[in-house]
């Protein structure tokens, strides 16, 4: 928090005697005595910055850094440019709340303001919120968004990330929500089984997919919209962000509502979060948007300005008729991504997608010529799964180098993944060792 000081001693005390109190003992004399805690705490006398210092390095050095990570599965070693950190991190951002009063908050509502745009435009959306806590929670309530009183099952594939599908069960559950799966063929969603599955439900509301999939196969959205709209029910499309800068928009495909987790968006991997929930949705679905969105305006002069325009389904609003207990947003977690979409630009994203997208294949091949086959034949962006003789053994043996492998799938399929952050050499050397380990 760097050197944000809220006041001094001398205003503390003008403070007090304005509020009737000579001490601060004073402003508690209406506390019993046998109430408080006498005498010291139980606790250990406090240390200097430089010994909390030293004891905070000897925490940090238990930590196991990989020099190489090839394993993604939701949170991606991406570069984050200097700019990002170096902006966020600005007092006047680290120390902002929730923007209630618009006229003292016109910076961070503007940052959101910009935020909301450039996801719209990456998702060919037509509106976006102010975000999310994480991707999870956004599939979440985008599910409960297309609910109504004659549509109410949710439909997931089998294809979607466990842990998103293990979030959606539990907010539904608490509404009493029927949440049925649909098959996966090959490691992708099999169109037959969804089109079976809506046709008989005439109570199906939703389905979501994710693009691309846990397994890294990009899917035929266009399909499955076209079965999905057919059977009356809403397509939500839970996406990579960075994948959007090289393949079909969200929009393009016909996508009701678009989810997505906004780590890959200049966050870093933060060991495990704080994270971003990213949603947009089609204009028919404004109204039904969680979370808030933020609207530009003018003021009594005439001047640019921004307020919060749309909060129709939070709980503070709407009160017992509330859909939804998102009551904030990842304001900083925001401001980061739109920070790092600005300074990166649309040329960038692609860039990124790109040396992703073909690093990824050059892995896959030379883990081919290691024995360890991909189990699926679908296309895929930056993530595949392939099989192996022995995981854990593998896994241990890159460790040893200082490779992050694959996620084990199970004792013999490990889900890979590589970024623009993997250098041919160190792919080279992954390819050596898997060789290595199975006599290939």
């Amino acid at each position: 928090m760097s050197t944000y000081i809220p006041n001094t001693k001398e205003e503390q005390l003008e403070m007090l005697r304005e509020i009737g109190h000579e001490s601060f003992e004073d402003l508690f004399r209406d506390i019993p005595q046998s109430a408080r805690v006498q005498g010291e705490l139980d606790l250990p006398s406090g240390k200097s910055e430089l010994e909390v210092r030293k004891i905070v390095e000897e925490m940090a050095e238990k930590n196991f850094v990989f020099d190489t990570i090839l394993r993604g599965a939701g949170a991606y070693n991406h570069y984050v440019p200097a700019a990002v950190n170096e902006i966020a991190d600005k007092e006047e951002f680290l120390t902002a709340y929730t923007p209630y009063q618009a006229e003292i908050s016109q910076g961070i509502l503007q940052s959101i303001f910009e935020y909301q745009t450039m996801i719209a435009e990456l998702t060919g959306m037509d509106v976006a919120n102010a975000s999310l806590y994480d991707g999870a929670s956004a599939a979440a309530e985008a599910c409960g968004m297309c609910k109504d009183r004659k549509r109410s099952t949710i439909y997931v594939s089998d294809a979607v990330d466990p842990r998103i599908l293990s979030v959606v069960k539990t907010y539904s559950f608490g509404k009493g929500t029927e949440v049925k799966t649909v098959a996966a063929k090959d490691g992708a969603t099999d169109p037959e089984a969804l089109k079976k599955a809506l046709a008989e439900d005439p109570q199906a509301a939703c389905f979501l997919m994710q693009y691309p999939n846990f397994f890294g196969i990009v899917e035929d959205a266009d399909e499955i919209a076209a079965i999905v709209h057919e059977a009356g029910a809403q397509l939500i499309m839970s996406v990579n962000p960075i994948a959007l800068g090289i393949l079909k928009t969200p929009g393009e495909i016909g996508a009701d509502i678009v989810v997505g987790e906004g780590q890959p968006l200049g966050l870093g991997l933060g060991y495990g979060g704080p994270y971003l929930g990213i949603l947009a949705a089609t204009k028919k679905n404004m109204r039904k948007v969680v979370g808030r969105l933020i609207g530009e305006t003018v003021d009594s002069q005439g001047d640019r300005g921004f307020v919060l325009t749309l909060q129709a389904r939070e709980q503070h609003i709407r009160r017992e008729k509330a859909s939804s207990n998102v009551c904030s947003n990842e304001a900083l977690c925001a401001l980061k991504a739109s920070i790092y979409m600005a300074t990166v630009g649309p040329k960038g994203i692609r860039k990124v997608a790109e040396l992703c997208t073909s690093k990824a294949h050059y892995l896959a091949a030379g883990l081919e010529q290691a024995g360890l086959k991909r189990v699926h034949s679908g296309e895929f962006f930056h993530e595949f799964v392939t099989e192996c003789p022995d995981a854990d053994k593998l896994l241990k043996a890159l460790e040893g180098e200082g490779i992050l492998g694959g996620l084990k799938l199970s004792d013999h399929e490990l889900l890979w993944c590589a970024t623009e952050m993997v250098s041919k050499e160190e792919m080279d050397e992954t390819i050596r060792v898997a060789k290595e380990v199975f006599g290939a």
